[in-house]
Parts: structure tokens; C-alpha cells; sequence
């Protein structure tokens, strides 16, 4: 099964596979992903792998914002180090390009950065690279399952 059926099944216990958006354009960065939607990219819901003591977590984030290394290390208790390409797909359970919160492998902790509450509604990616949805924060809690709502990126100009 492809990451994006896996993630199509995932919603679709919800009632919201209906709503992913496949394009035939790459959307696998917050530019193109922009792009094919036709959205400012600070509404990309960025999905960012990172390895902690505790194991592969996500941050997701504002499509403009960057991690803030001092927040990171002072909520994780470790520098942010991402995983190499190749291990993305293996630690998360989707590959690079349309890593996204839901249908991630067990034990995978994900947080949901600030920078994303300046929005009625962003666009996560859906397990390729040629896919989103669009969401509101609450529905990005609910879809997700996520663990917190945390501020580990620059604050934004």
C-alpha cells in the first residue's frame, strides 16, 4: 500500500479522505506546494522530522518559519538533528516530499509548532508528494493526534 492510501484509509475513518487534494504537479516543498494550491506558503503545513533520545518526532509548522535551535533544545532537551533522506520513510512512515501527521508509524510523538495559529487554515501534505488538505488547527489536533502544541520556531516578523 502507498503512503497515500495508507493516509487515504487513515482519514477515511474520519469521513475526510474526500477532502485530499492530489495534483499533477509536485507539491513535495512548501514552495511548490504553494504553488499548486494557489496559497501563500506560510499556509503549508511543513512536516519536519526530527531524532530525539526519545525516539522520531514531527514538528509541524508554518511553511515561513524556521526552527529555533535554543526553543528546541530547551523543549527536547537535544539539539534538533533531522534524519538523513533515506531515513525519513523508515523512522516516520512516509518519504521525503510528502511527509505529513497522520498514519506515521507507532511510538512517532508529533507536535504541532504555534507559528501554524495565525491561520484559519492550512494545508498538510497527505503521504506523497503530490498531495494536501486543507484543515483548521482543530482539525489538525483531531486528524493528528498530536501530543502538543509547542513554540520551537523564530518568531515571525
Amino acid at each position: 500500500m502507498s503512503t497515500i492510501e495508507k493516509v487515504r484509509a487513515y482519514l477515511k475513518d474520519f469521513g475526510i479522505d474526500g477532502r485530499i487534494r492530489e495534483f499533477d504537479v509536485s507539491s513535495a516543498t512548501v514552495a511548490l506546494a504553494a504553488q499548486a494550491l494557489g496559497c501563500e506558503e506560510c499556509r503549508i503545513a511543513k512536516s519536519l522530522s526530527f531524532i530525539t533520545d526519545d525516539g522520531p518526532i514531527l514538528v509541524v509548522a508554518s511553511g515561513d518559519s524556521r526552527i529555533d535551535n535554543k526553543k528546541f533544545k530547551a523543549k527536547f532537551g537535544t539539539k534538533a538533528k533531522m534524519p538523513h533522506g533515506d531515513e525519513v520513510d523508515e523512522l516516520i512512515g512516509h518519504a521525503v516530499g510528502g511527509v505529513c501527521p497522520f498514519a506515521v508509524n507507532r511510538g512517532v510523538k508529533i507536535y504541532l509548532d504555534i507559528s501554524l495559529k495565525r491561520f484559519d487554515t492550512v494545508f498538510p501534505a497527505c503521504g506523497s508528494s503530490n498531495s494536501a488538505i486543507e484543515l483548521t488547527c482543530g482539525e489538525l489536533e483531531k486528524y493528528s493526534g498530536y501530543d502538543e502544541w509547542i513554540d520551537v520556531c523564530k518568531d515571525q516578523n
